[in-house]
């Protein structure tokens, strides 16, 4: 759906510099938006969140320093033409405050003194985890550094990836110690036996064993059975030739299936599920939230983290205290040049906010009047074929602004969370020569998928002999692109016993 990178550098080179920055604030999501207005305010000090203190006493110049002007610091009329003609009628009349102050909250969130109380999740890091366990082992000074030295090695899922040598180099090199592959491999070892079990193993087959060996003398028969196939059979485990792996160890249907089940309740990635750092900022924070009122849909847009913006006061109050003055020499007006450029600015801004929300309301307003009996039910079938043209004619707008609103945004429904990609889709023709969305045909390839027999899965050319017996004209290579977009092994890897 995303218009190609090239394709979108010509664009923008057609765009004035507001269309510019239009654009960059369309691709803000709602969770980065606060930042973004954050950096504005440092930079424009005539913009101002509603609520913060008058800044009018920090800013004012005292009336009564312009009159202690002598004549002689007032310059003759030719020397500052480029300032004799400041018409500042449009930046003090009251009435000016519509375009001013602009209210964002507009879906009934709390106000920002309860935005304080939200709690936070504190968690220690993975490499934190493991460090606080070194001092259950009795090393010293060397080989604490060693295993400071393995842990830091360790990616997130909680694989040790390096090799012996290139750790035993590292520790020459940045810690210098003299330490041999044997020494670091008996560390290894140490560290192996930490929570979660499998942890610091260097592929997926000493992780999986490692995690069976913590049962020890009191493995049941299915573990047992369990360590067999992963020590010998692993490949054969990976293919899911049950086959050769029940031949080879002279096991029945039962012992399998048993050993199966304990392998597959293990934990592939041991580390990643242990200290998720800022994990509260993978949380996905809806742009818009689309509710069934009685059968009318209702869409809001979320400005959480869009604080209410507004021209300061104090700048304001500058303005009209030089307007009210008689000298008016150069370097009062320098000053009133660079207010009304940072007045000029901070309204521009402020439109640019507007501007943002307009566009995202139309463009999910679109979608959600496209694809409205989906927000009404559910129900992936019922999507229509949409693409970023339909959407574009809508509302007239370009094809590249819904892009950008499309690719990065996401809205919450009764029936979940959403990307706004998730309803485009291409169409595709039924024996009766209607059309329908690709999506409606992966989900009932998924449909299909889950119910069968999990003993003999359905090969690509038998779920494409279902499909058309469904009505929909599809190819083999077709289904099989489909179930590789939605992450679906081939028959042979979903035999279950």
């Amino acid at each position: 759906m995303a218009l190609s990178q090239t394709i979108q550098q010509k664009l923008l080179q057609k765009l004035s510099p507001q269309q510019i920055q239009l654009m960059k604030l369309l691709q803000i999501p709602t969770a980065n938006l606060e930042e973004r207005i954050k950096e504005e305010l440092e930079e424009n000090p005539a913009l101002e969140e509603s609520g913060e203190e008058d800044v009018h006493d920090e800013l004012e110049t005292p009336a009564d320093e312009y009159e202690q002007e002598t004549d002689d610091d007032f310059e003759p009329d030719g020397s500052e033409q480029e300032y004799e003609n400041i018409d500042i009628s449009e930046y003090v009349n009251e009435g000016d405050d519509e375009i001013a102050d602009y209210k964002l909250r507009s879906d009934g969130y709390q106000e920002a003194e309860d935005k304080q109380n939200i709690p936070f999740k504190v968690e220690s890091s993975l490499h934190e985890t493991l460090k606080s366990q070194l001092g259950m082992l009795s090393l010293d000074d060397k080989e604490y550094t060693i295993a400071e030295q393995i842990i830091g090695s360790i990616d997130d899922d909680g694989y040790l990836r390096r090799e012996l040598a290139s750790i035993v180099n590292d520790l020459a090199f940045r810690q210098n110690i003299d330490a041999t592959e044997e020494q670091v491999e008996s560390i290894i070892q140490k560290i192996q036996q930490f929570d979660p079990a499998g942890i610091c193993a260097r592929d997926l087959q000493e992780c999986l064993l490692l995690q069976l060996n913590r049962a020890g003398a009191e493995a049941d028969e299915h573990t047992k059975v369990a360590i067999q196939i992963l020590t010998k059979y692993f490949d054969e485990f990976t293919k899911k030739h049950y086959d050769k792996i029940q031949r080879g160890l002279s096991i029945t249907e039962e012992q399998l299936k048993g050993a199966i089940g304990a392998i597959i309740r293990l934990n592939p990635k041991p580390g990643g599920g242990v200290g998720e750092v800022n994990k509260a900022m993978s949380y996905i924070v809806p742009d818009f939230f689309i509710f069934n009122n009685n059968g009318e849909l209702e869409l809001s847009l979320n400005a959480k983290n869009a604080p209410d913006l507004r021209i300061s006061d104090g700048y304001r109050d500058m303005l009209r205290d030089y307007e009210k003055g008689n000298k008016k020499d150069k370097r009062q007006k320098e000053a009133i040049l660079f207010i009304k450029q940072k007045i000029d600015s901070a309204k521009w801004f402020i439109d640019m906010i507007k501007q943002r929300q307009h566009t995202l309301l139309s463009t999910m307003g679109a979608i959600m009047e496209y694809q409205e009996e989906f927000f009404k039910t559910g129900d992936e079938t019922t999507l229509k074929p949409m693409i970023l043209k339909d959407i574009a004619e809508m509302i007239d707008l370009d094809i590249s602004t819904v892009s950008r609103v499309a690719n990065s945004k996401f809205v919450q429904t009764e029936f979940g969370t959403y990307r706004l990609k998730f309803f485009f889709s291409e169409s595709l023709s039924t024996e009766s020569g209607e059309e329908v969305s690709t999506r409606e045909v992966k989900k009932i390839l998924s449909d299909v998928i889950d119910e069968e027999d999990k003993q003999k899965p359905f090969s690509d050319e038998k779920l494409t002999e279902i499909l058309q017996e469904k009505g929909y004209n599809i190819a083999r290579r077709t289904v099989a692109k489909y179930r590789e977009q939605l992450n679906i092994p081939v028959a042979r890897l979903r035999i279950q016993l």
